[in-house]
């Protein structure tokens, strides 16, 4: 795709992108790696939990893993995840093991914090686990070198960076914040007359228009009016005022505003349910992260702002008959836990994960099960299943979305989903491929 250049990391779900007055060195480039790596053997944090047991080995020898995520903060929290991964292990282990071994689950809390992060990987190191799994973190210029420096795979991450598309050692399992914005602007453009994003203005909310765009213009649509808000914000009550002012100037093709402002999305709402009653027709959309049912029913259900909103995931709606395992497994292990809830995004993608590394070890058989061999399987092109909630995961060093700067991006698969009396539910049956929506991205 000559004269192009590839897409930048695009701002996470439920995560406050940096300012430009902040502006770190964000991209993993060749010589950070190498003197990152060299922090591995450097000292690890305390305060992680963990479920006891050795490290992973040959023969009987237990599987340690790490799964960590930021929690107690003021910011992004995703406590489901550790959770689910310590309920999958007494899961597992219940039933004999991974491939007859035991699993043993490292969980450690990175605080949304860039020290915290590369101190779980350092710990990550040090304990010998074989793999980071179903994991989220928004800090991968941290941790990624020193996982890296030790050759042990990330699988399963949320998502949210754009190391998890490029770094050899990631293995994802869905499209991220990129494949989500693709997907949404072409439904948009099938039903909404002028579109405006309202998103933060940060080195990160500079990627998320031309992603939006590439849905919108493959769809015959215009661009959407690009709308800059501070991350940071106690009230948005201009901007939602100058979004319905954009959206609403025809009468005859009313709009939809889409606010892809993390963990202010709920905040932007507030402001837009006063300021909409004076343009009823122009209706709402964000992505999956940005909005879950947790958010929709702390805004009044299905008398609140979200009614009616598209709003796209990753994968099939909780209620799909895919989830069946997961689910007994959260009734099993996990029922009184707050913490795991089927309808999150971050379990979603935590048991995933999981599922990823069972087949691996699985495929292993005997033999040694270690960060080296659990990594030569997936990159000798191992084919995962996964019950139908993705396709089926293969990851290659060539794949079709190399071009526009994400080659570990093999899962561009999007659901919509609509709010209808407070509830969110498939729009639409099926999933919706992005890959050709990225792949004719204009992001000269």
């Amino acid at each position: 795709m000559t004269g192009r250049r590839p897409i930048r990391s695009a701002l996470p779900g439920g995560l406050r992108g940096r300012s430009r007055a902040t502006r770190a060195t964000g991209a993993t480039r060749t010589g950070v790696l190498s003197a990152g790596a060299l922090v591995a053997c450097a000292s690890f944090a305390a305060g992680c939990g963990v479920v006891p047991g050795a490290t992973g080995g040959s023969g009987d020898d237990p599987i340690t893993v790490m799964t960590w995520a930021p929690q107690d903060t003021g910011a992004t929290n995703k406590p489901g995840m550790p959770a689910l991964a310590q309920a999958y292990a007494r899961w597992i282990n219940a039933k004999g093991g991974l491939g007859g071994r035991e699993l043993n689950v490292l969980t450690c809390n990175d605080h949304n914090d860039s020290v915290a992060a590369a101190k779980c990987a350092r710990r990550a190191v040090k304990e010998d686990a074989v793999a980071v799994v179903g994991s989220y973190s928004q800090y991968a210029a941290s941790f990624f070198p020193v996982l890296e420096g030790a050759g042990i795979p990330y699988i399963g991450g949320y998502g949210i960076t754009n190391t998890e598309f490029t770094s050899p050692l990631s293995y994802p399992v869905n499209g991220g914040q990129p494949a989500l914005l693709a997907g949404l602007g072409s439904t948009l453009a099938e039903s909404c007359g002028p579109v405006t994003l309202v998103r933060p203005d940060t080195i990160a909310g500079d990627q998320l228009p031309v992603l939006l765009d590439s849905g919108l213009t493959s769809g015959g649509h215009e661009r959407a009016h690009d709308q800059r808000a501070a991350e940071d914000a106690t009230e948005y009550d201009g901007q939602s005022e100058q979004a319905l002012a954009r959206t609403s100037a025809d009468p005859d093709r009313p709009g939809c505003v889409v606010p892809v402002l993390g963990d202010r999305t709920g905040t932007f709402m507030d402001s837009f349910r006063r300021a909409r009653e004076d343009h009823p027709g122009v209706r709402t959309a964000t992505v999956l992260g940005s909005v879950d049912q947790t958010t929709i029913n702390a805004s009044g259900g299905a008398s609140g702002p979200y009614e009616g909103a598209y709003v796209t995931g990753w994968y099939p709606s909780a209620d799909d008959p895919a989830w069946a395992g997961m689910k007994q497994l959260i009734k099993e292990q996990a029922f009184g836990d707050n913490n795991v809830d089927a309808a999150d995004a971050g379990v979603q993608t935590t048991w995933i994960a999981y599922t990823v590394l069972k087949a691996v070890v699985e495929s292993l058989g005997d033999g040694e099960v270690s960060a080296g061999t659990v990594r030569r399987a997936l990159d000798d092109g191992l084919k995962i299943g996964t019950g139908g909630l993705t396709p089926t995961l293969q990851w290659t060093f060539a794949d079709k979305l190399a071009s526009v700067g994400f080659p570990r991006l093999v899962n561009a698969d999007v659901t919509l989903q609509v709010v209808r009396q407070g509830r969110l539910v498939s729009a639409r049956e099926g999933a919706v491929d992005t890959t050709r929506t990225l792949q004719n991205a204009d992001v000269a």
